[in-house]
């Protein structure tokens, strides 16, 4: 999959059309999509063509569970396209996306949706708006995580490792932990690989790694509490704690320009958001949210930088502008 040319004035005008519409109309299915269904998937490839040269994958493994299901709406009505054009303004020449719906394993129907990599609006939106919202979810703590954890690390090719040696992305979103290890039985009921024995969920993490970056998004910081610490033992300072889900694509966007050197620190990712017309507001979330990683790989900015040379926030401040660590 993933042929086609990517047009944003087509994606807005998807998204557009549905802006007032309930989530119940624009996510319409009452059961698992039968083309989404995981049950005997080999394979799921980003391929190069001469279309896409340089195709980069980026998978979207959502959290639909029944308090989760305020970011797929999000990105439904409005945050999608520009995401897309986000990633395309600043060096990633040919995306394609997957997107993946989790709930759990133990009690859903569907515990696991799965996409293709796509690269047109319209078939991005497709598989978007094809996942069922089934809003239910396990008892409070745990989500199955750890299936989508295992269907990346087994079930994706890509060009971009297998020619140019190069990982792709993996965005989670979650307000739960994962279990700590993949049941096998969960793995043959659900996917239909036989594997030897349950595999334990740090295990899988090695393994996403070895051809993809995994990123956890927790929604606000009310719901970091109980899970951050886990989820970071997992991913250290992948683990981004937002203060809304409304930064969610920000984030993401930030995150991909970052690493893939087309913006060199948070600074830059400030003037970016700016340039965007993004609220004064949302801007010290996300930098907020992003100090910690972008931390870790020494791209936070300057220690004490003049925020009021960015254009659209004069008296932005250490103490609201997104500098200050959470």
């Amino acid at each position: 999959m993933g042929y086609g040319g990517y047009s944003f004035e087509a994606h807005k005008a998807i998204t557009g059309a549905r802006a007032a519409l309930p989530t119940q109309s624009v996510f319409s299915q009452r059961e698992c999509h039968p083309l989404m269904r995981p049950h005997g998937i080999k394979v799921r490839e980003c391929r190069d063509s001469p279309e896409h040269p340089h195709t980069l994958p980026i998978v979207l493994a959502l959290d639909v569970s029944g308090s989760m299901g305020e970011i797929p709406a999000q990105l439904a009505k409005l945050e999608l396209p520009h995401l897309i054009k986000a990633l395309m303004d600043h060096g990633v020449r040919d995306p394609q996306v997957l997107f993946l719906a989790v709930g759990d394993a133990f009690h859903d129907r569907a515990p696991l949706q799965v996409g293709q990599f796509e690269s047109t609006a319209e078939l991005m939106d497709q598989w978007l708006t094809w996942s069922w919202l089934e809003g239910q979810g396990g008892p409070p703590g745990n989500e199955s995580y750890e299936l989508a954890l295992y269907f990346v690390a087994r079930h994706i090719e890509s060009d971009a490792l297998r020619l140019r040696n190069k990982r792709g992305y993996l965005f989670m979103t979650g307000d739960e932990k994962p279990y700590p290890s993949l049941s096998r039985q969960a793995v043959r009921s659900v996917l239909g690989d036989e594997i030897d024995d349950d595999v334990l969920v740090r295990d899988l993490v090695d393994d996403v790694r070895r051809g993809i970056e995994p990123f956890f998004l927790i929604p606000d910081l009310e719901r970091r509490v109980a899970i951050e610490s886990t989820w970071r033992d997992l991913l250290g300072d992948r683990v981004i704690a937002m203060e809304s889900p409304h930064d969610t694509t920000s984030v993401i966007g930030a995150i991909v320009a970052m690493n893939e050197g087309a913006l060199s620190d948070l600074d830059a990712v400030g003037r970016m958001l700016s340039e965007r017309g993004t609220e004064r507001e949302r801007i010290g979330a996300v930098l907020r949210a992003l100090r910690p990683w972008a931390a870790s790989i020494d791209r936070d900015g300057s220690a004490k930088p003049a925020l009021d040379t960015f254009a659209g926030f004069p008296e932005l401040t250490d103490d609201d502008g997104g500098y200050a660590r959470p």
